[in-house]
């Protein structure tokens, strides 16, 4: 299995730390390739919509570009944030804004209706749940049909401080979430995930979406006509 972790921050507190327990605990032959933000991507997106005509025509394609090529190549991403002010981190955002094209509604990558994807936050108080769910709104308009979502508070400003109780429990929910990971079974799409995509694909054809190309970009790949990106 190919592991591809999007760290939202570059120090290794409790939300890091909580995803390396769950990423230990998956058994099988594992590649794990992991990214910190910012220190691995420290662009903001300027609004310039060039990447609405190609997503190599980002003025950061080429810092955005060793991500991608990870992301496509892996079987489960994992995502990790702390909660800053009940939001993702700046970095997090910084980077969702920089894959806005992966939308359904611009020019998604077939890659991502065969994987999973989970979410990992934790928090000092509360928030964690909320910072998780929209990192995983995202996600799911890349397309991504099976999204696990973790929001913890952990009632400590990093992980040492963190009480044994809850060291405890996040053992054990990571263990039974890896467990479940480790079977690797093959995705299905399951109906809202069809149904956004049929949706956007009417918008296409419809001449609704961002720009010509991004319509050029779904009949090339002959989604406007009734091939699935998903088979």
């Amino acid at each position: 299995m190919k592991i591809v972790v999007i760290n939202g921050q570059n120090h290794k507190g409790s939300t890091w730390n909580t995803a390396k327990i769950l990423i230990e605990g998956i058994t099988g032959e594992k590649e794990v390739r992991e990214f910190f933000l910012p220190r691995d991507l420290n662009r903001f997106c300027v609004g310039c919509y060039t990447c609405l005509e190609g997503r190599e025509k980002c003025p950061f394609w080429e810092d955005k570009k060793p991500l991608e090529d990870a992301m496509l190549a892996a079987d489960l991403l994992v995502f990790t944030t702390p909660n800053y002010c009940m939001m993702p981190s700046a970095p997090m955002k910084a980077f969702l804004d920089l894959f806005f094209t992966y939308w359904l509604t611009h020019r998604p990558h077939e890659e991502m209706f065969k994987k999973r994807a989970v979410v990992i936050s934790t928090a000092a108080g509360a928030g964690a749940g909320k910072a998780a769910k929209l990192v995983a709104g995202n996600l799911v308009n890349w397309g991504i049909p099976k999204i696990t979502r973790y929001g913890l508070s952990v009632n400590a400003m990093n992980w040492e401080m963190v009480p044994e109780k809850k060291k405890a429990k996040i053992r054990k929910d990571m263990g039974k979430l890896a467990k479940k990971l480790s079977k690797n079974k093959p995705m299905r799409v399951g109906v809202k995930t069809r149904a956004l995509f049929w949706f956007c694909g009417g918008m296409q054809k419809a001449n609704w979406g961002a720009s010509a190309s991004e319509k050029e970009y779904w009949q090339s790949k002959g989604w406007l006509d009734g091939k699935k990106p998903w088979k």
